[in-house]
């Protein structure tokens, strides 16, 4: 195949999605079953073959085949004889795997402040009132030099606020101790979730998503998130923490050959569900900006439905696989799919959508023009590399030869926030020691006998002298008002 696209599979003619146009992003649909992670694993794969490094989560283990060579038997053969290919050969994609929980793949971990207080809020599930707290504790870290790397950093802050809750009114506004306590609940939760291994040192370098082999090859970063889609929040904000990420790092690219990074977003009605219209917006905004930084972003997700009209209409080439019409709402996401394509005058794309076998696609691309092609309805070629999930050996064998072996496996702690707010509170009890030791000696020590008689013998001087002058002072000021009464 040409060197400019990828192959996706034949038609009445081959169908490619050209490189130039592969940051325009796209949208890859269809039925549980219809074969939508296939059709993930052979764009990976073609990517990769093509220089370009992928970021792809793996939410049910099977991406993890890319790791090895595929078998030319089976389906597979039979595809490939439907579709005309003769030079297809197994071959194993360059793969490095990561895992939040640091047990499938290298550890991934973000600082409490990279992550910033907005997405630390839609992970929280904070109200409007905690969010402000949230950004009022990371200004006041931000203005005293207080590193908020982890878990128990945010902890602390959240501590150091309470105690100073009427010094900081003045500046910022009341920030009530019902409040941090809601926000120590929710860290709590998510503590439980397993989360205290995602934040901390070292932090992930987005460079080592973008890394190529020595053959020119692009790495295919493989995400197990098959423990992490038990805590969809946490999912969900990772990847557009991640995505955030990217764009805050990358330098603008300009129009390039191909893209520095394909990101695969799988279960994208995630990101989207019970989101506030803000983070829609933040989402929105990253999926269009980071265009410009020659990364694409493909949405992988069962319904269209699922992703919003303003980041659908962002995504320029598109896959869909078969969907069912049982219902009234599967009946609109049929509609809206079929709408959304150039239509083909060889058939009615509404209906062919529920009538596609397994491993067959309805594909729409960006010409290179950047127009969309007219939709065709596509036999999917197979990937190179295995179809189905690794054994426990061969990924540790895997993980062994990947290029970031032991950069990220040993946790750093360094003085951050919660060891300087501990020394602060521990300089300030010795500084009070003192005094509180003073006064507790005054209230516990037995007076002696010789203080207790000079005390009483002071006291009645002092009360005899004090009568003796008030009695003066009132003869005076009596004569003094009788004298001018008189006068």
């Amino acid at each position: 195949m040409a060197a400019d696209s990828v192959y996706l599979g034949q038609s009445t003619k081959p169908e490619v999605l050209y490189l130039a146009l592969a940051n325009r992003h796209g949208l890859i649909t269809g039925a549980t079953g219809t074969g939508k992670t296939v059709t993930l694993q052979t764009l990976a794969q073609g990517f990769s073959n093509a220089g370009v490094p992928v970021f792809a989560a793996d939410v049910k283990g099977d991406l993890a085949g890319l790791g090895m060579a595929g078998t030319p038997e089976g389906f597979i053969t039979d595809r490939l004889a439907k579709i005309g290919v003769t030079d297809w050969k197994p071959q194993a994609a360059p793969v490095i795997f990561w895992d939040l929980f640091g047990e499938q793949g290298h550890p991934v971990r973000t600082t409490i402040t990279e992550m910033g207080p907005l997405m630390l809020s839609r992970l929280l599930s904070l109200s409007e009132a905690q969010e402000g707290a949230l950004n009022i504790a990371f200004r006041i870290a931000d203005e005293e030099g207080l590193a908020l790397l982890d878990l128990k950093d945010l902890r602390a802050m959240l501590s150091e606020l309470a105690d100073r809750g009427r010094e900081i009114r003045t500046d910022y506004g009341n920030v009530t101790a019902v409040t941090l306590g809601s926000i120590q609940r929710a860290l709590m939760v998510l503590d439980e979730q397993g989360a205290e291994n995602f934040f901390g040192e070292p932090a992930l370098d987005i460079h080592d998503f973008l890394r190529t082999t020595r053959d020119g090859r692009g790495f295919v970063n493989v995400l197990d998130a098959s423990k992490l889609m038990n805590s969809p929040q946490l999912y969900s904000t990772f990847l557009l923490w991640l995505l955030s990420e990217i764009l805050e790092t990358l330098p603008e690219a300009g129009d390039i050959d191909k893209p520095r990074l394909v990101f695969f977003f799988d279960e994208a009605h995630l990101l989207f569900e019970d989101a506030p219209k803000g983070l829609v917006d933040k989402v929105e905004q990253v999926v269009k900006l980071v265009r410009s930084k020659g990364v694409g972003v493909y949405f992988v997700t069962q319904n269209p439905l699922d992703i919003p009209d303003g980041v659908l209409s962002q995504l320029g080439n598109r896959i869909q696989h078969a969907l069912r019409a049982y219902t009234p709402r599967d009946q609109k996401a049929v509609k809206v799919a079929a709408e959304t394509f150039r239509a083909n005058p060889a058939f009615d794309t509404q209906e062919a959508i529920t009538q596609l076998g397994k491993g067959e696609a309805l594909i729409s691309v960006l010409d290179p023009k950047g127009v969309p092609t007219m939709v065709e309805r596509t036999l999917i070629c197979p990937p190179q590399s295995r179809i189905g999930t690794l054994d426990k050996s061969e990924r540790q064998s895997l993980l062994r030869e990947s290029p970031v072996a032991g950069q990220y496996e040993r946790v750093v702690d360094r003085e951050s926030a919660a060891e300087i707010l501990a020394r602060k509170a521990e300089s300030a009890a010795e500084t009070a020691a003192p005094k509180t030791a003073a006064a507790k000696r005054a209230v516990k020590e037995p007076e002696s006998e010789t203080a207790r008689l000079t005390r009483t013998i002071a006291t009645t001087a002092g009360r005899s002298i004090a009568s003796a002058i008030g009695r003066r002072v009132g003869t005076a000021i009596i004569r003094g008002v009788l004298g001018g009464l008189l006068r």
